[in-house]
């Protein structure tokens, strides 16, 4: 996701023909933000998206172009989506007995 960000911003920052200094400049964020940025190493605050889609000239949909969210999926590119973090383990068994009241009672103080 940092990644194609990165690759929007390099393009719009590169078809409006301004330096990574200049843009910095314009949205009032240091220079090397503007680099971590195109090099997909750190994704930007809404704020500064915006700052910098306003700075270029662009709407912030240039910004974001290709990049899609579904409910419990994480960010990603279209056509890649993967469930995050369940790899091959199978669900897990929820139907636990629930604790008996009394013991529950007992256990924190309650008569």
């Amino acid at each position: 996701m940092k990644l194609r960000f990165g690759r929007n911003l390099v393009r719009c920052r590169e078809g409006t023909g301004i330096s990574q200094e200049e843009l910095s400049f314009r949205a009032s964020i240091h220079r090397t933000e503007v680099s971590l940025l195109e090099r997909g190493e750190r994704m930007p605050r809404v704020d500064t998206a915006l700052r910098i889609a306003g700075s270029l000239g662009v709407p912030l949909d240039d910004l974001i172009a290709g990049l899609e969210w579904r409910p419990g999926y994480e960010i990603v590119v279209p056509g890649a989506w993967e469930v995050p973090g369940r790899g091959d383990q199978p669900p897990e068994d929820h139907d636990e007995v629930p604790a008996d009241p009394t013991e529950v009672a007992s256990a924190n103080g309650s008569r």
